[in-house]
């Protein structure tokens, strides 16, 4: 990869970046019309990395549920392409499966509020799996303890349907 092509991946990162301040700070309009203007620059063909940050971040700023559940699937699609890479020597391709746990968090409780019981607990337990990769030791400033603690309330709210 050239320097130019590292400084534009990290301008179009910095971009997602700023869109993700936007949603969390609660302008979710804004942050959508953003993400969905990024998503428009790169194309369904664009980047992995970036294909599966945009479409994690735009499922949470949608307001119908099937709409949400479009957006993880593809954000989901897109990390698998990252991580089929790999034996290219794709820099990124490891470093993705950290994003498993939370989109397949994600799917679950999309399935939740689509009422669907079966697709949510396999998503669950696909998110369970795939936590061994989180840190366990606070290293990832507690963003492993939190997709886990995530996974263990959804169980329980599963354990109760």
């Amino acid at each position: 990869m050239t320097e130019q092509q590292e400084m534009s991946e990290d301008v179009f990162m910095t971009r997602i970046g700023q869109a993700v301040m936007l949603l969390h700070g609660g302008d979710r309009e804004e942050a959508r019309n953003r993400f969905g203007a990024l998503w428009a620059e790169i194309g369904e063909d664009g980047d992995a990395l970036h294909r599966c940050t945009l479409a994690h971040y735009l499922a949470d700023t949608q307001d119908d549920p099937a709409d949400e559940l479009a957006w993880d699937l593809r954000a989901l699609t897109a990390a698998r392409s990252l991580t089929d890479a790999r034996a290219a020597g794709h820099r990124d391709a490891l470093a993705v499966r950290a994003f498993y746990p939370s989109l397949h968090l994600n799917l679950a409780a999309d399935y939740v509020k689509l009422r669907r019981p079966a697709a949510a607990r396999l998503h669950l337990d696909r998110a369970r799996a795939a936590s061994d990769v989180l840190a366990d030791d606070g290293a990832d400033d507690g963003y492993g303890g939190g997709v886990r603690a995530a996974i263990g309330r959804l169980e329980r709210r599963l354990r109760e349907w």
